[in-house]
C-alpha cells in the first residue's frame, strides 16, 4: 500500500490492529471523539478496511451494535439517525467522476451538521475540507491492519486525544 505524504503527517498516529474486534474497538473510540461538524477522510486500497471501520464507527455512533450498514459503493451516500439528532453521512467516492458530482449529494449539508465518514476522498481533488481527520489503512495479514491517524486543520487540536488511542493499540 502506498501511503499519500499528508501536510499534517508530523501529527499522525500509527496503531496496529491484529484483527476485526480491534477494528471494531478502533471504530467506537473514534465515535466517542466525534461530534456534528467533524469530517473523517478514509484512504487505503481497495480491501483495507475503509468500509470496516467506517461500519464500526456507525455502529457506536448510533448505538446499535447491530445496525445494518451496507457499503454505499452504489448509492455512493448512506445516512443514519443518532440517539442526539446527528445524522451521520457515510460516502463512498470510488464512482465519483467529477469532484462537482459531489454537491448533488448533498455533501455541504453534511459537512454543516452532521458527521461525514468518506471513502475515497481523494476524488473531491482540491474540495476537501481542511478541518478533518485523514485516517489510512493498510492490510499487514490476512486480518491485521496498520491505520494511521493523521489530524488537520482543527482537528489538531484534539491530537491528545487521538494519541491516547495508544495505549490500546500498539504499533
Amino acid at each position: 500500500m502506498t501511503e499519500p505524504t499528508l501536510p499534517h503527517a508530523d501529527t499522525a498516529l500509527t496503531l496496529s490492529l491484529p484483527d476485526e474486534p480491534a477494528t471494531v474497538r478502533l471504530g467506537g473510540a473514534l465515535a466517542d471523539l466525534l461530534r456534528r461538524g467533524d469530517m473523517v477522510a478514509l484512504r487505503g486500497d481497495l480491501g483495507a478496511g475503509k468500509t470496516a471501520l467506517a461500519r464500526a464507527i456507525v455502529r457506536a455512533l448510533t448505538g446499535d451494535p447491530d445496525e445494518d450498514v451496507p457499503s454505499p459503493t452504489f448509492t455512493l451516500v448512506q445516512m443514519y439517525d443518532t440517539p442526539d439528532g446527528t445524522p451521520v453521512y457515510h460516502y463512498d467516492l470510488y464512482r465519483l467522476e467529477d469532484p462537482a458530482e459531489a454537491l448533488e449529494l448533498d455533501l455541504e449539508d453534511a459537512l454543516a451538521d452532521g458527521i461525514t465518514l468518506m471513502e475515497w476522498p481523494d476524488r473531491l481533488a482540491g474540495w476537501l475540507p481542511r478541518d478533518r481527520l485523514d485516517i489510512t489503512l493498510g492490510t499487514t495479514g490476512p486480518t491485521a491492519r496498520r491505520v494511521t491517524l493523521a489530524p488537520a486543520g482543527a482537528w489538531t487540536r484534539r491530537a491528545d486525544a487521538l494519541s491516547a488511542l495508544r495505549k490500546d493499540f500498539a504499533a
